[in-house]
């Protein structure tokens, strides 16, 4: 997979192209996808998804932008396992925000991405003031649009939104069923405080570059990224019986039966079930007494998941 960090960048062959920002990249993006991959064997064609960094709602409303899925990185690494040839992850900004709609698809979409087919959403605007809408698309001498249906599970519109819902209120399973796969979270293991460690838990202490975390609490979880998945228990927040709380939140993982040192190691942690809430404990002891009752209820529900 080819990845520009910019329209001006591609010099591209013929191509079909999708258009979104793909956060989570739900069954919903999927569908697109596979309707991409369709096209392009039809027509003989490259694929290509183009995506905007940061998303649009961030640049315009930095205060009350959802808070994110997937990092640039995790999105990446996700359309590289779907094969998609080319990826442009185009700056949103100042400029590229002020285009019109015309000049998007007569210039971005029909000469700088060389598109012969374009494939949205039902609910898909572009350019400046999101003046333009599907009939504009089609009415293009360049190439061919079409638009795909809403995606739905039992009635409700499967989107990055009910992605974030099912994962606020801790129903991992819906969010699963909603994405296809677990939710997770990938990044670097980095150095921290080493407290888990001398309350006899030591953690894996994940680095999040999203804006903020889809959900907090404290979660049955897997680790991949090492020789085998790991399971664990992992703590998402503020920690606020660790010196008052932390003003930033963090992922820590403690995995199982594991002792070694994997600083900078690349890790992707699967949510797989909510244990419950954050608390704020009276002291270290008790703290490592629901430590030690979560690490048992994490055992217990992966023997119930396997029988």
């Amino acid at each position: 997979m080819h990845v520009f960090r910019s329209v001006s960048d591609a010099h591209l062959p013929p191509t079909a192209i999708t258009i979104g920002n793909f956060d989570g990249l739900h069954a919903g993006h999927e569908a697109m996808l596979s309707e991409l991959k369709s096209v392009a064997r039809q027509h003989g064609l490259k694929t290509c998804v183009l995506t905007f960094e940061p998303h649009p709602r961030e640049f315009f409303t930095p205060d009350a932008a959802p808070a994110r899925l997937t990092s640039l990185r995790e999105k990446l690494e996700l359309l590289k396992s779907r094969d998609i040839d080319y990826v442009i992850v185009q700056r949103f900004n100042r400029v590229f925000s002020s285009l019109s709609a015309l000049d998007f698809r007569d210039q971005i979409l029909a000469k700088d991405l060389n598109a012969r087919h374009v494939i949205v959403g039902d609910d898909f605007c572009f350019g400046a003031k999101r003046a333009g809408d599907f009939a504009l698309l089609q009415g293009s001498p360049d190439f061919s649009a079409c638009s795909l249906a809403t995606v739905a599970d039992q009635g409700t519109r499967i989107s990055s939104t009910a992605v974030r819902n099912a994962l606020a209120a801790g129903d991992m399973d819906l969010a699963m069923s909603y994405l296809g796969r677990p939710y997770s979270i990938a990044g670097r293991v980095v150095d921290g405080d080493k407290i888990g460690r001398t309350l006899g838990f030591p953690t894996a202490n994940i680095q999040i570059k999203h804006n903020r975390p889809p959900l907090f609490g404290i979660f049955v979880v897997e680790v991949h990224g090492l020789e085998k998945p790991y399971q664990g228990v992992a703590s998402l927040g503020f920690r606020p019986t660790i010196h008052g709380g932390d003003a930033h939140p963090k992922l820590e993982a403690h995995l199982f039966d594991f002792k070694r040192q994997i600083y900078r190691q690349h890790l992707r942690v699967d949510f797989l079930h909510k244990l419950r809430d954050e608390e704020k404990y009276i002291d270290l002891p008790t703290l490592v007494k629901q430590i030690e009752k979560d690490c048992q209820n994490a055992r217990d529900w992966f023997a119930q998941q396997s029988q």
